[in-house]
């Protein structure tokens, strides 16, 4: 896994230079650039080296006959085998890379090859037969990818930082994304915050040439649109965990020591448990994170910890765990810098503890657990989803009733939010009703505290990218698949697997994600509804194909948040930068909000009349990005005071 960056068009090798050095913490093994000035074309390259440690996988990378050069982020899992294939064809390899591996796939099978890859990636090909770029992302967006366009040419990289070393991208504020990263706390591809820079979207590919971007195309999609399989339950559960196994034994290919996170919950246990038993004696070496804040129980937040390490005696693995405390809240600016984007979930902070717990235990490599509530089902929304039959006959006139009703709560306790949320778009119809779900704050309250400007965006946005993937749908597709697709299309990408990508690379880390292999991927799309969520309980297969593995306490533990105590931390440790951040002065001088409403919204929350506090850290978390992103000529972070807890393996 490493960090990507390049360009073609009338561009400078300085640029190319400031655009490597942005990234270089994602890549600290190596480095590279190759400048091909008769094509106008760039390449450069972060390294951490996990396949073929030697200077063989320096990069950028040239095939033996010379006609392309690749700079690829990301891990093929399958490359053995496409190379064995490749080597029977005739092609020629001077290294053991994966890397290579797509070189040579590109010249035989051309931009047909994305099909065979099994892995999660980012890669650009230049191809010297036509001056052409290739640039393409993994299907299920595991790995970042940013473009923009300027009058100069194309830029593109993992990371926006990098990209905004080049000073003709224009720092206009996308109000689309401003609005949607206050709904629902990340925002869509292919948007981002700037309107001259944009997502690669998962499972798209595009061609460059002489600075212009000639197609853009999508070469895979989630398969919702698949009829369901008729087969008996027994065989349904072990073909679940036939194809688990065969991801996590994949993804265990590395030239370095492997880890896994363990929190406890099933989706992190089963992981773990299936990669303890394919590496036999070898001991895995776990990691997880212990909260010292006794406000995080009165938020409603389970103590993940005890389940943790029953799952570690339980598969003789070891378990490493950091401690945190209110002093997590001295990283807010760190990790909205190390994420690119103004992502209001202080869940990325945990994670970046926990990188980091690893990288100093000589781990580079961590297997990860997320995607099986997108896949399988597990999240809240999806059971009250399923329990809609039951109310959602009533006539609109009623279902509007109930959302008034439930408007009416105050939201003092964790159960009083869930009743409030519960019916808060009971009004609505549809895919609007479904897209509603993934809704933070209303839209009602949320207009109050927009300026002008958002005000005037609300229309539009609320025909986002999520309402157009819906759409896309055939009208056959249940309710609960296209949930379901919207978990993996959007809120896993967008959010989870974002941020899960950039703290950890900050460490020099890389994370894989076994349960969203592609393989698996399909076959859960087209198992029947009842097999993932069996009236309340979620992810019911994957508990069943987990029962040889597993304790019983953690097969049927309840879903819990991998989050932080953040109501408490605004009422309390955050209050003073909440005041500042949001003062009047800096609300009225941004433009973006009404400074009357955002106060109105602060002291609602602070007397508990409205749970807005998710809300309010989001208007925090842009106004925080902004000052590093777009006031500066180039992104500047002012603090870099990392890694403030500590360790108790």
């Amino acid at each position: 896994m490493c960090g990507i960056a390049g360009f073609s068009g009338r561009f400078e090798q300085d640029v190319l230079e400031r655009m490597n050095q942005a990234i270089a913490h994602r890549g600290p093994d190596d480095s590279g650039l190759l400048m091909v000035p008769e094509h106008g074309v760039g390449l450069a390259h972060r390294r951490l080296s996990i396949i073929d440690l030697s200077s063989r996988g320096h990069q950028p990378m040239v095939d033996v006959s010379g006609r392309v050069t690749i700079v690829f982020n990301g891990e093929i899992y399958n490359y053995r085998e496409l190379r064995k294939e490749l080597l029977e064809d005739g092609y020629g390899f001077s290294s053991e890379t994966d890397t290579e591996v797509l070189l040579n796939l590109y010249l035989r099978d051309g931009e047909k090859m994305m099909s065979r890859l099994n892995g999660i990636f980012a890669f650009a090909i230049h191809d010297s037969r036509d001056g052409s770029l290739l640039l393409v992302r993994d299907g299920l967006g595991v790995k970042p990818f940013y473009f923009a366009e300027t009058p100069k040419g194309v830029l593109f990289a993992s990371e926006i930082k990098a990209l905004l070393q080049e000073p003709s991208i224009e720092r206009r504020l996308n109000h689309q994304a401003v609005v949607h990263h206050l709904l629902y706390l990340w925002c869509p591809s292919p948007l981002t915050m700037l309107k001259s820079v944009h997502k690669l979207e998962p499972g798209h590919a595009m061609r460059i040439r002489d600075g212009r971007i000639q197609e853009r195309w999508c070469w895979y999609d989630l398969p919702y649109d698949q009829q369901f399989v008729d087969w008996p339950t027994e065989d349904a559960i072990v073909q679940v965990r036939k194809y688990l196994t065969l991801a996590v034994e994949r993804q265990l290919v590395s030239d370095v020591p492997v880890g896994a996170f363990l929190s406890g919950g099933l989706d992190s246990s089963s992981v773990v448990a299936l990669a303890q038993r394919a590496m036999g004696n070898e001991r895995l070496q776990c990691f997880t994170i212990g909260f010292k804040d006794p406000s995080a129980r009165a938020e409603g937040m389970a103590d993940d910890l005890p389940y943790a390490q029953r799952v570690a005696r339980h598969l003789d693995v070891d378990l490493h765990t950091i401690y945190v405390g209110p002093e997590m809240v001295d990283e807010l600016e760190n990790m909205i810098w190390w994420l690119d984007e103004p992502q209001a979930d202080p869940a990325p902070i945990n994670a970046l503890f926990i990188c980091q717990l690893a990288r100093q235990h000589g781990i580079k490599v961590l297997l990860s657990g997320a995607g099986g509530d997108d896949i399988f089902t597990g999240y809240r929304r999806h059971y009250a989803l399923v329990r809609e039959p039951y109310w959602s006959w009533l006539p609109g006139r009623v279902r509007g009733s109930m959302r008034t009703v439930a408007s009416w709560i105050r939201p003092t306790n964790e159960f009083r939010r869930r009743l409030s949320k519960a019916f808060r778009y009971a009004n609505l119809e549809g895919d609007d009703r479904i897209a509603a779900y993934f809704h933070w704050i209303d839209m009602d309250h949320l207009s109050t505290v927009f300026g002008p400007d958002l005000n005037r965006e609300m229309t539009e946005s609320m025909q986002s990218p999520v309402h157009q993937a819906l759409a896309s749908l055939p009208a056959e597709v249940p309710a609960l698949n296209r949930m379901l697709y919207l978990e993996s299309k959007f809120f896993l990408t967008d959010h989870n697997l974002n941020y899960v990508d950039k703290v950890s690379m900050a460490s020099g880390v890389e994370v894989r994600v076994p349960l969203i292999d592609p393989d698996l991927v399909s076959l859960a799309a087209r198992l029947p509804l009842h097999l993932k969520q069996k009236g309340s309980v979620g992810k019911w297969i994957l508990r069943k194909a987990m029962e040889p593995y597993l304790p019983k306490d953690v097969l049927h533990r309840s879903k819990t948040g991998f989050g932080a105590p953040l109501r408490h931390w605004l009422r309390h440790d955050l209050r003073p930068m909440v005041d500042d951040v949001l003062s009047e002065r800096s609300v009225r001088e941004r433009g973006l909000f009404d400074p009357k409403g955002v106060r109105n919204m602060v002291e609602q929350d602070r007397n508990r009349r409205y749970d807005a506090s998710y809300t309010i850290f989001s208007m925090m978390c842009i106004e925080i990005w902004c000052r590093m992103f777009i006031d500066h000529p180039v992104p500047t972070l002012n603090r870099r005071d990392l890694g403030s807890a500590t360790e108790n393996a």
